[in-house]
């Protein structure tokens, strides 16, 4: 079994990562220069994990599993997505992505972790030791799921036509926003150039140019260049400079990187 993960701000990494230790799996991001279609060759059951925007899958995701379409075709499926509030039909959505993938399928979770929209104020940012009780139930809620999945208990959180109509009440709004923000990168003079931004983008959007960042219409809104910014000099979707960023799940004392 082999697990394939985007993440913005490290949220999707931990639970991919609370997979793989429990299953013995292999886990790997995306964002990994590798020969993915041998990966999922050489393993009967692929996993996924994602985090859900708009409930929509994120952009990384969706052209991941369209590149690897015909490699993915006979693969049993286990897909976990990560939210903050709900998403309705969050790990359902990547089989719109798949065709015929769905009865293949055979668990998907949801997995409520920490806020990393940062420059929301009706959203407070929590760290460290504020986000133990979630991050707990997390690890409980997965147990729960390897446990299932050894025992063959197929589950799919997300699939019933009560959480499909929950996913369009958002998902009919997302994918126009999402093309709307692709030039949604704004840096305040504050910005010292260290260029972090710059290599931890996950779309290749941002370089360093002779005035400073420039952007190339290619954001999708994961929040990892405001969060990872030294001077909470760079913004998306809302142009507020952060009180405060989300640092990971780790300590709240490290920068979330991936």
């Amino acid at each position: 079994m082999i697990l394939f993960y985007f993440s913005g701000t490290g949220n999707s990494k931990y639970v991919a990562e609370l997979f793989c230790r429990e299953m013995n799996a292999e886990c790997r991001s995306i964002e990994e220069p590798l020969d993915f279609d041998a990966r999922i060759e050489a393993n009967d059951t692929v996993a996924f994990c994602y985090p859900i925007y708009g409930s929509c899958v994120p952009r990384p995701m969706r052209e991941f599993v369209t590149a690897h379409a015909e490699r993915l075709r006979e693969k049993k499926l286990v897909v976990f997505c990560t939210q903050m509030l709900f998403s309705g039909d969050g790990a359902r959505a990547l089989t719109d992505w798949m065709p015929g993938s769905a009865r293949r399928v055979i668990y998907a979770e949801h997995f409520k972790m920490p806020n990393n929209i940062c420059n929301f104020w009706m959203l407070p940012v929590k760290n460290g030791a504020q986000n133990e009780k979630k991050l707990r139930a997390a690890e409980k809620k997965m147990r729960t799921a390897c446990k299932n999945i050894q025992s063959g208990v197929v589950k799919r959180r997300g699939f019933n036509w009560f959480s499909r109509l929950l996913g369009m009440s958002q998902n009919l709004f997302w994918p126009k926003m999402e093309e709307n923000c692709r030039s949604a990168v704004q840096v305040d003079p504050d910005c010292i150039r260290c260029g972090l931004c710059v290599s931890h983008c996950p779309a290749k959007n941002l370089t360093l140019g002779e005035n400073g960042i420039e952007q190339h219409d290619n954001c999708f809104v994961c929040y990892r260049c405001v969060n990872i910014c030294p001077k909470q000099a760079a913004t998306v979707l809302l142009h507020a400079k952060p009180k405060a960023q989300y640092r990971g799940v780790s300590s709240g004392a490290e920068q979330a990187n991936d």
